[in-house]
């Protein structure tokens, strides 16, 4: 779903097994980790979450909720930054790609009225000139009213800078996946096994037929306001549906197999073997997003994991951040 393509060929609790102690210090809207040993990825699902295995990562702070629209307004308030989506694209550098491609802009969903195949995300992705983080739909939509939504339509870079002005970083894979799992080592979701919504909704995802109908039975159709639905028992919101959130490590399509000890993800070297030049390596996003259905996109648990565009932002990703802790 990358900018080009998108145009020329029209993405206190007891914690289990050797796990971690989390606590509630000074409520500054971040919880720590002390860390642990937890099983990474599925061999449930899909390809790329495999293989599942051993990691163990040390402590850290997360922060509650997804970065919000007013936190990130406050941001480009003091630093006046400009995001991705708000920068035209050299034509130097990109020669022959269509004017309306270069510019400022991002991929926005565009609901169907209809079914269609869905296995042709051109049927449901557009390129709209003109969105960006303040006008997530397009340049006549506004985040007015929305303050306290995740923000979306941010790259990669955008969350790194973000990240890096609030005192933090972005959280590795698998510090995401491990704050995610809430302690249930080896559960399909954030909150356990199973998922009954006649139990309740647990998280902003879709109802019914993606892409063409959404019943909005959890309450939503696009984002939610952040901790609109129950924590995970290390009491973080959103860790499954409403955004995909970005991560630091570089995208490989696999899990390396082993017992690993605070990964890092792969070299950027080597994600740009599993990506087409013209777009260049990608990143990981977790935890899936609202767009999210189970019979397209089971993608609302913690094992779950896409590729994101280093330069292309969309409406159904944003981020949250970490900080590291004394020893």
């Amino acid at each position: 779903m990358n900018r080009l393509y998108a145009g020329s060929a029209l993405a206190a609790v007891c914690i289990l097994g050797a796990a971690a102690i989390w606590f509630f210090g000074k409520d500054d809207g971040f919880v720590r980790l002390d860390g642990g040993t937890f099983r990474m990825g599925s061999d449930r699902h899909y390809q790329e979450e495999r293989a599942a295995h051993q990691v163990t990562v040390g402590a850290f702070q997360i922060k509650k909720t997804e970065v919000t629209n007013a936190e990130f307004a406050e941001f480009v308030a003091e630093t006046d930054y400009v995001t991705t989506a708000e920068n035209d694209l050299d034509p130097q550098k990109y020669p022959g790609v269509p004017a309306y491609l270069l510019k400022a802009g991002s991929m926005v969903f565009a609901q169907p009225p209809n079914p269609v195949d869905s296995r042709d995300f051109r049927k449901w992705w557009r390129y709209v000139a003109g969105a960006n983080w303040r006008h997530p739909l397009g340049p006549e939509s506004t985040i007015d009213g929305m303050e306290n939504h995740p923000v979306v339509q941010i790259s990669p870079e955008d969350a790194a800078a973000y990240a890096k002005w609030a005192g933090g970083r972005l959280p590795t894979e698998a510090e995401w996946e491990f704050a995610a799992r809430g302690g249930l080592d080896g559960n399909e979701y954030t909150w356990g096994e199973g998922y009954d919504p006649s139990q309740g909704w647990k998280a902003n995802t879709w109802q019914g037929e993606f892409p063409s109908t959404d019943t909005k039975d959890d309450g939503y159709h696009g984002t939610a306001p952040v901790g609109s639905f129950a924590p995970n028992a290390y009491g973080l919101f959103d860790m499954a549906g409403n955004v995909w959130e970005h991560v630091s490590d570089w995208w490989v399509p696999f899990h390396t197999a082993g017992t690993q000890d605070n990964p890092q993800g792969p070299p950027k070297a080597i994600a740009a073997t599993f990506a087409d030049p013209s777009v260049g390596p990608m990143h990981v996003v977790k935890g899936g997003s609202w767009l999210c259905a189970p019979s397209y996109c089971l993608r609302y648990r913690p094992a779950a994991r896409q590729q994101a565009e280093t330069s292309l932002a969309t409406n159904h990703v944003g981020f949250r951040i970490v900080k590291d802790v004394s020893p």
